[in-house]
């Protein structure tokens, strides 16, 4: 079901200081932030050759990184996001097996402007999954 790594997404305290290590230490592409409310998130995305790296900076005190960040201070990794060739039939056939589907169970538009989901990390050895339309 799952296809390609799309990215492995960093929650980070401070979003611009994340930035600088990877454009100015590390030498990648990175790309402006855009902001997410939907989500409660700010993004920007470190271009690889093979994969993307989302950094994740919390947008309000509501925000899932915020409450991420509470739990680590020092941020980490927060989630893989796998490609799906359809998301709806992954999201029934989950849903099917018992798999939690976050949210409201239905995907929403996510940072690439594609349909999304997340998937309970106690379903999938203490990783938090993000499903992306392909």
């Amino acid at each position: 079901m799952i296809g390609r790594l799309n990215h492995v997404a960093i929650a980070v305290p401070n979003l611009e200081a994340a930035v600088q290590v990877y454009r100015d230490r590390l030498g990648a592409v990175v790309s402006a932030p855009v902001d997410l409310p939907e989500h409660g998130v700010t993004t920007v995305f470190v271009t690889l050759p093979n994969t993307k790296i989302e950094l994740l900076g919390a947008l309000g005190a509501d925000s899932p990184i915020a409450k991420f960040l509470e739990r680590n201070p020092e941020g980490g990794i927060h989630h893989i996001c796998y490609e799906v060739e359809d998301i709806d039939a992954a999201i029934a056939r989950l849903a099917a097996e018992g798999a939690r589907i976050l949210g409201e169970g239905r995907a929403k538009i996510g940072a690439h402007g594609k349909p999304v989901v997340f998937l309970h990390p106690k379903d999938f050895l203490g990783t938090l999954i993000e499903l992306e339309q392909a």
